[in-house]
């Protein structure tokens, strides 16, 4: 659920970054991921090429070279060390070329939990099938180990959510991989609980996933009814349309969710029926 509820790094200390400096370019984004002096610059530098979608024949090649780059997860005057490859690989997700899966499927077995994460997001969006067995792996324990909160720490031993949505994303509806991720419905965290039921119903269009999905959009919390919009709409389960209106949160989300649903249907015909109805709700929202 990356637009409602996982956390996006921002740029370090480039003023660009924020808004306090000019622009830079591709070359000069190349540039900074060249050097290995200064690693904010390296950061902000991954991000950029990604966000606008490089077709710089250098650009994979550094991605994949700042990714394999990275060293145990340690805080050194706040900054984390492997920074600079969590942005590589959101960007390589971004980009498209299959020349980034090896990498990314190795970083799935890195000690850092938050590259994992990226990785994970990046084979997803990336379509990466090879993928799915080392995604199952990481999940296999379950809710009671993968599932599990480490200690002195909110977060979990694993990435769920994202494992968990790369899985839906990848289309392989093995008895495997349904067997890897129906145990996470009955996580503690709704949030985990909403990707389990998302994958489940991209993998296989049962409406009873899609119901659950649906029981979230009621919950008290403003979070998990973001991610539970969100899922319905990265699933496009048609029958949603009517509880996405209703849901108490920020018409711009309801937007994208709605969105989804429309570009799920078949045919997304404009004289379609079922998106006629989606185009209306979206321009009541407007």
């Amino acid at each position: 659920m990356d637009v409602a509820g996982s956390t996006i790094d921002t740029p370090l200390s480039d003023p660009a970054a924020t808004g306090g400096g000019a622009p830079i370019s591709e070359a000069e984004a190349l540039r900074r991921l060249r050097q290995s002096e200064d690693q904010s610059l390296q950061y902000y530098a991954a991000w950029w090429l990604g966000r606008m979608r490089s077709r710089h024949p250098d650009a994979v090649p550094l991605l994949c070279v700042s990714l394999r780059q990275r060293q145990p997860r340690q805080l050194d005057a706040g900054v984390e060390h492997n920074a600079v490859a969590r942005n590589a690989a959101r960007a390589l997700g971004k980009l498209g070329s299959a020349d980034a899966v090896a990498d990314l499927i190795e970083a799935l077995d890195d000690e850092d939990d938050g590259l994992r994460e990226a990785a994970a997001r990046a084979l997803g969006e990336l379509g990466a099938t090879a993928a799915v067995e080392t995604l199952c792996r990481r999940l296999a324990s379950g809710p009671a180990v993968a599932g599990a909160v480490q200690p002195a720490s909110s977060r979990l031993q694993e990435p769920c959510e994202a494992l968990l949505e790369a899985l839906g994303s990848l289309g392989q509806a093995t008895p495997t991989v349904l067997a890897v991720i129906e145990p996470f419905v009955a996580h503690e965290r709704p949030l985990i609980r909403s990707a389990a039921c998302r994958a489940l119903l991209q993998l296989t269009g049962d409406h009873r996933w899609g119901e659950q999905l649906v029981e979230l959009l009621d919950h008290p919390q403003l979070q998990v009814r973001r991610a539970a919009l969100m899922d319905l709409g990265a699933a496009g389960w048609r029958p949603a349309l009517e509880p996405i209106r209703r849901t108490l949160a920020e018409n711009s989300l309801k937007l994208i969710a709605l969105r989804g649903l429309a570009e799920n249907l078949q045919p997304p015909a404009m004289s379609d029926p079922a998106t006629t109805a989606v185009l209306a709700v979206m321009d009541d929202l407007l």
